[in-house]
């Protein structure tokens, strides 16, 4: 098996069995998000205690990478401070933009598998919409994120 055939294994994985796929009722940061292109919603849930991601969800609607780059993101950010989170949201913009420089793999963990999404720029706003939305909802910007 190629690093190619892992990464796609990782993505069919966490789109058909998403983690954190649930409301989450009194969270303390919501936002919405939508890909007219292709039709991705999410409303992502997030609760924050003393700087730290306490918890984090989402649910809506969406192709196979939308879904599992968010179920991706909030496996990796619960318990990050929300320093180490806006970390994670610029290496994984320069991972799929490879704006800046491409960032080392291994801090990224199973979220490099979206790394052969930048080859097709259409499926970057797919795989970029929840870490959108996380950035809106950390800023408590109430204005649905859109990816047009």
């Amino acid at each position: 098996m190629d690093l190619h055939d892992l990464y796609r294994d990782v993505i069919v994985d966490h789109n058909r069995s998403p983690r954190n796929f649930r409301k989450m009722p009194g969270a303390s940061h919501k936002a919405e998000g939508f890909n007219p292109l292709c039709g991705d919603k999410l409303t992502l849930y997030v609760q924050v205690d003393d700087g730290k991601i306490a918890d984090i969800s989402f649910e809506g609607s969406g192709c196979a990478i939308s879904v599992a780059s968010a179920s991706l993101m909030t496996d990796m950010l619960q318990g990050r401070s929300l320093e180490e989170a806006a970390g994670v949201f610029e290496d994984v913009h320069r991972l799929l933009t490879a704006n800046g420089g491409l960032p080392d793999p291994t801090i990224l963990g199973k979220v490099a598998a979206l790394s052969g999404v930048r080859a097709f720029p259409t499926r970057v706003k797919c795989a970029s919409l929840c870490w959108h939305t996380l950035n809106a909802a950390l800023h408590e910007n109430q204005v649905p994120v859109t990816t047009e």
